[in-house]
């Protein structure tokens, strides 16, 4: 079983480069979506404490079996530690053995940012060079760099709540090339730009944007909350757009729509993500629609993501071969894998039982 350390993803997108990782990354992503129903899919397990949730996210096909273990809790970078860190494994449907164990912190900024650049692609205007950002978290440069692959953006209007955040994005793309634009506030930010990526970890149904500030023609990638109770767009948007999910039955539960009844989200929800990738249904129609992704993140990325690096890391030699199953050579004799010296009857210790 291979074990895949941060270091050995900061080694593996080295010697790939940034932009050529992502790009392998989406093509992977639009592969696995087109044969979407070939997926045996569920929502996300998912249980709730007080300060945050811890979730599961496993989806499997005949070739494969994954599952990532991921967290939410928005208060600690407080404590200095990260909002969302995640680990995941990658293993055989074939036969049930695991063959990848993974960091997957960095692995999801990376699957999230690509996974939203197809819908991008597929749903903002194709001369959209204006990026607003809200939110400049952990995701924030990920978005930004992956969005410069399929669109000219030019300038990036941005505003966080938390000022050291907003210093830090600035300076982590102050060789970007692109004009960087600081914001006052969210609505300062939202007007006038063609893509709108909101990623904030509001615990809330918070109205990070609205209605008002739209503009015919904008597309909105909606990133962040992604639990029940934790919405970042005021419903009135979801009434005047286009809106594309990933996967309905967990969009229903956790997505911006989560405030939608049944019906009405049958009658609003355009459609599912894999639905515009394999030209079942095209993207935009027109230059006046407003568009929304309203992503929360499905199984489905993680597993590509990870198939990727799999792939990868046996192509360059990464990570570390490591002994997680017992190596015997009778598979019904479990109990040689600890010697045999230890196995006696102690009949003080079964005096003591009795």
């Amino acid at each position: 079983m291979k074990l895949i350390t941060v270091n050995d993803v900061e080694q593996m997108v080295k010697i790939r480069g940034f932009n050529n990782f992502m790009l392998d990354l989406v093509k992977y992503l639009k592969d696995d979506f087109s044969h979407w129903d070939e997926f045996d899919k569920s929502p996300r397990h998912a249980i709730h404490f007080e300060d945050g949730v811890i979730e599961l996210m496993p989806i499997a096909n005949k070739r494969n079996y994954t599952f990532k273990y991921v967290n939410g809790h928005p208060q600690n970078p407080f404590s200095g530690k990260q909002t969302v860190v995640a680990t995941g494994q990658l293993s055989s449907a074939v036969n049930g053995y695991p063959l990848m164990f993974s960091e997957m912190t960095t692995l999801t900024a990376f699957r999230t940012a690509a996974t939203t650049i197809i819908a991008t692609d597929l749903l903002s205007k194709k001369n959209s060079s204006i990026l607003s950002i809200l939110g400049t978290g952990a995701q924030s440069e990920f978005q930004v760099l992956a969005h410069t692959l399929v669109r000219n953006i030019k300038s990036v209007r941005y505003y966080d709540v938390d000022t050291n955040a907003m210093e830090k994005f600035a300076y982590n793309l102050r060789n970007s090339g692109l004009d960087l634009i600081a914001c006052k506030n969210a609505e300062e930010a939202v007007i006038g730009g063609d893509i709108i990526v909101v990623c904030t970890a509001c615990k809330g149904h918070y109205n990070v944007v609205l209605n008002k500030w739209l503009s015919p023609g904008m597309h909105i990638n909606g990133l962040g909350g992604d639990c029940p109770g934790k919405t970042e767009l005021e419903l009135d948007i979801l009434f005047n757009s286009k809106i594309v999910v990933e996967y309905l039955p967990q969009s229903l539960i956790e997505g911006e729509i989560q405030r939608l009844t049944k019906e009405q989200a049958d009658k609003l929800v355009y459609g599912e993500l894999w639905e515009l990738i394999t030209n079942k249904k095209p993207g935009r129609s027109n230059d006046n629609e407003i568009t929304v992704f309203d992503s929360v993140g499905f199984a489905i990325e993680d597993y590509s993501v990870l198939r990727l690096v799999y792939e990868l890391a046996q192509k360059y030699n990464l990570g570390q071969e490591m002994e997680f199953i017992p190596p015997i050579k009778d598979p019904k004799n479990l109990i040689s894998v600890l010697g045999g010296d230890f196995i006696e009857v102690d009949s003080l210790c079964i005096e003591k039982l009795a």
